[in-house]
């Protein structure tokens, strides 16, 4: 009886008529959620529950990432695609009818798969479309079936994926980048409906890969690392967050959790202490490109192949962080703790500097009972044990003081008038 409504920017003229004709054909109580706090893809899970919702209807593009708790139901929206030059663009990419191909579509166009696909299938035997499904399916997965981004395929080749080429219907954006990394042994072509051409894409993927795995060596280096929560409604982000924790923590790294939103520059550039920071959200908006903050953001798969020496570079990238969840086909348990006198040292390849690879047990915690607080006595005391306490202590402004008993009391005075350029009781130049 309680449903909201959430409806990305540009679709927000558009949620009072809406809910108004929701209201009128089923008598439910509407919400409308505007303006989520993080990616308009992901399902606001808390700003429906705030307002004791029963259910989500989420209007516009999605990411597909299952949620935890509420029922959802997704409105892509139609998008128009024009069948006929598709068709004609997907015959000059793949002229020879043997290709093995897989379509893959933006959601606002899947309303138009069906067409395709019956202009397609008479020609080439051996294409396949991908299909759409909300939340996680039933059962275990079958050999050669597919199950990421919201997309499920089967494959029956005997190579298996690599066999195939991926053709894409949908503008340029971080769905297609996602997809080109993760399954990058793949080639890709596209079609855009907005501009009516098909391509064959020329982003290098390996060029791609070698920055973020340039990303990885950096967090390697690091030793004091910003998690960032950029989303509170996928399912598995409370287990994941716990896992990197652990993680850090075994790797002899420093963390500190941090809920800023959406991330900008601006934001992350007041933990200065911070040496690097992974982004914990859905698998279209976990590659953050990073090129304008002051310190760099990764995904939880790179900084796991940064700190877990279980985990090693196979070519496969992941943007879903559940693939590195317990009970998931790409998850690598820890491995045991390593003295630190057996310990293979390693050398930056950024810094040059010897730093430690090996894992530490799980050790007891070394604050204080009480360490929200500390005197300033205990400042140099905390710094020993807090990289943000010793950044601050190394700072020679470290924020407004209030100096009780040592400022005069007086009483309140006018202060200037006007604006900065030109206050009432400063004298015009001539």
């Amino acid at each position: 009886r309680q449903v909201a409504l959430q409806f990305p920017d540009e679709l927000l003229a558009d949620a009072v008529e809406v809910a108004g004709r929701l209201e009128a054909a089923t008598g439910a109580q509407t919400y409308v959620l505007g303006d989520t706090t993080y990616g308009s893809c992901c399902v606001d899970e808390v700003a429906a529950e705030h307002v004791g919702a029963e259910a989500v209807l989420h209007y516009g593009p999605a990411c597909l990432s299952p949620c935890r708790k509420l029922p959802v139901l997704h409105i892509f929206g139609q998008q128009p695609l024009d069948v006929g030059r598709c068709t004609e663009a997907f015959r000059e990419l793949y002229p020879e009818q043997q290709s093995r191909v897989v379509v893959l579509s933006d959601v606002v166009y899947a309303h138009a798969m069906g067409e395709l696909e019956q202009q397609l299938c008479p020609e080439y035997p051996n294409i396949i479309f991908s299909r759409l499904v909300c939340g996680d399916p039933p059962g275990p997965a079958v050999p050669g079936e597919e199950r990421k981004f919201g997309r499920h395929f089967l494959v029956e080749a005997a190579g298996g994926l690599q066999d195939y080429a991926m053709f894409y219907v949908g503008a340029e954006g971080l769905a297609l980048t996602s997809f080109m990394l993760t399954w990058n042994c793949c080639p890709f072509s596209s079609f855009n409906p907005i501009t009516g051409c098909g391509r064959r894409e020329t982003l290098n993927v390996n060029r791609a890969l070698m920055r973020r795995l340039y990303l990885v060596e950096r967090a390697r280096d690091a030793s004091v690392v910003g998690i960032l929560v950029g989303t509170l409604g996928v399912a598995g982000y409370l287990t994941v967050l716990q896992h990197l924790r652990e993680l850090l923590c075994r790797a002899g790294k420093r963390s500190y959790t941090l809920a800023v939103g959406k991330p900008n520059p601006a934001k992350l550039a007041n933990f200065l202490e911070v040496d690097i920071f992974v982004l914990v959200a859905c698998a279209q908006n976990s590659l953050l490109d990073s090129s304008d903050f002051y310190r760099p953001v990764v995904t939880p798969y790179e900084l796991e192949l940064a700190c877990n020496p279980a985990r090693e570079w196979t070519g496969n990238y992941l943007t879903d962080f559940r693939d590195l969840l317990p009970g998931a086909c790409a998850h690598v348990e820890l491995p045991p703790a390593v003295p630190a006198a057996e310990a293979v040292p390693d050398v930056s390849l950024i810094s040059g500097k010897m730093r430690a690879t090996h894992l530490c047990g799980p050790p007891a915690s070394q604050l204080p009972p009480s360490s929200a607080l500390a005197c300033r006595e205990q400042t140099r005391a905390l710094a020993e044990i807090s990289p943000a306490a010793s950044f601050l202590e190394s700072r020679s402004w470290r924020g407004l003081e209030q100096q009780l008993g040592q400022t005069p009391i007086s009483k309140a005075v006018q202060g200037r008038r006007g604006i900065a350029i030109a206050y009432e009781d400063e004298g015009c130049e001539q």
